[in-house]
């Protein structure tokens, strides 16, 4: 049976992170990826499906100098973001973080970023094996090894392999670490509990449509996000500029919801009095495009889809995760990096900066024989973003139309600078509103302080 020192499941930002850290540090080591096709790249590759925008110190985050990223991979430098409510908008032009790229911004290719991290990786030596996917995971506990468990995987090909340590990156889709986690749960209980990707999902659409150049100058450098316009938890539409004239117009949504389940259903702008069911992805898309266009414009004949890009016929629908993060079993040399550990948020539309730092961090730990650390190292790198984000999502959570129109409002009293953007420090001076926002956004903070985000604790696994 061939052997390895590092194996890694998943192909994506995460594992090719991983696998380029691992290799790096000397660690034989193997990545598998089961591939997908897309319009836009040759070849079968890891299934590349995002709004695939960066901010300013999210390049920080993912541990990369912004120099170092090839220009062919980013489409817009971003001067801002715009988020519209039913009556008011907000705009901002800075983050409010320390970092070090110059710019709000950028949007960039999320394929070729792929498969910039896939060369990376190849680069430093790591077995790049696209095309070969993963089918179960076996750990050995009592192996007589001198760095404690094995494990074995069954490969898609029929071929075993052995491994000391592994690093799951198989994304939200989760389709090997549920069950490779369940080794380690107690009877009656599954990290499906806390990962089952229906529930601790969202689902992604978005479409690659082109503009006339005078409609897109309006949001050329600018990304526009659209609150309180779709019913559900983080659910809300977007434009996200592209190369030439063309944006990225998406949206995420909840898995499984239906109409009944929608308190006040009038209240939201693209929902209809006659629907009998919440419109589809591409029916809210051209719902949005109609209310914010349709009136200069005709839709399908001057806003068309551009149909070489993305997945399949511009367009593009995926799996994002909703969800706290969980640890890992690394008393059985495992660990779980980016989307497959509940990492990605679809509150800021997506986590690629905290799949790349997950990524770096296992394969770095895994290659010098330190995965006991990983938990702890993890949430010192971004422990303070997952903090930030389920703080955030707690608060609007429930929020209707006229909360966020209410929300949207308090922010702009909250504005402390010609830029719009010091909001903590003005916080206190700008009403009863904003102080109510941060008291309970410190609120949940203090209540997720020390790790509390995790929602499934590394003692709490059997070995």
């Amino acid at each position: 049976m061939e052997r390895v020192d590092v194996a890694i499941v998943g192909g994506g930002p995460a594992g090719t992170s991983a696998a380029e850290r691992a290799a790096s540090h000397g660690a034989e080591t193997v990545l598998f990826e089961q591939g997908v096709p897309r319009e836009d790249r040759d070849g079968i590759g890891p299934d590349s499906t995002d709004a695939a925008g960066m901010l300013d110190y999210w390049i920080d985050i993912m541990d990369f100098d912004y120099r170092e990223i090839p220009d062919e991979v980013i489409h817009r430098e971003l001067e801002g973001t715009e988020f519209i409510g039913p009556t008011n908008t907000v705009t901002l032009t800075t983050t409010g973080m320390e970092a070090s790229y110059p710019k709000f911004g950028y949007t960039f290719h999320r394929a070729r970023m792929d498969d910039w991290l896939h060369e990376r990786a190849a680069d430093a030596g790591a077995d790049l094996r696209v095309g070969t996917g993963v089918k179960d995971l076996e750990t050995d506990l009592r192996a007589e090894s001198e760095n404690g468990p094995t494990h074995t995987l069954t490969l898609s090909n029929g071929d075993r392999l052995e491994a000391q340590y592994v690093v799951l990156a198989d994304g939200p889709q989760r389709r090997i670490t549920l069950d490779a986690l369940d080794q380690f749960t107690a009877p009656g209980r599954s990290v499906s509990d806390h990962l089952s990707p229906p529930k601790a999902n969202h689902i992604a659409y978005q479409e690659y449509r082109d503009f006339p150049p005078e409609l897109f100058e309006e949001f050329e450098d600018t990304l526009k996000f659209w609150w309180g316009y779709m019913p559900g938890e983080t659910a809300y539409p977007w434009v996200f500029p592209n190369d030439g004239t063309v944006a990225r117009v998406g949206l995420t949504m909840p898995i499984g919801m239906e109409l009944e389940n929608v308190a006040n259903p009038g209240s939201y702008k693209l929902l209809r009095p006659d629907d009998d069911r919440l419109p589809s992805g591409s029916e809210y898309i051209r719902r949005l495009l109609e209310q914010e266009y349709g009136d200069e414009y005709d839709i399908e004949e001057d806003i068309p889809l551009v149909e070489d890009r993305g997945k399949s016929k511009g367009t593009e629908t995926y799996p994002i995760s909703s969800t706290r993060p969980i640890d890992s079993p690394v008393g059985a040399n495992i660990a779980v990096a980016g989307g497959a550990m509940g990492t990605t948020s679809a509150f800021h539309e997506g986590g690629y900066h905290v799949a790349v730092r997950t990524g770096k961090i296992a394969g770095r730990l895994a290659a010098t024989d330190s995965l006991a650390n990983y938990n702890d190292v993890w949430k010192r790198a971004i422990g303070d973003e997952i903090l930030r984000n389920v703080s955030f999502a707690d608060i609007v959570k429930d929020y209707e139309p006229d909360d966020w129109d209410w929300a949207f409002g308090v922010i702009n009293d909250m504005q402390g600078d010609a830029t719009g953007n010091n909001l903590i420090s003005k916080g206190y001076s700008a009403g009863l509103g904003a102080s109510k926002v941060l008291l309970s956004y410190k609120k949940r903070k203090f209540d997720y302080r020390n790790g509390g985000y995790v929602q499934l604790r590394e003692d709490e696994y059997f070995y």
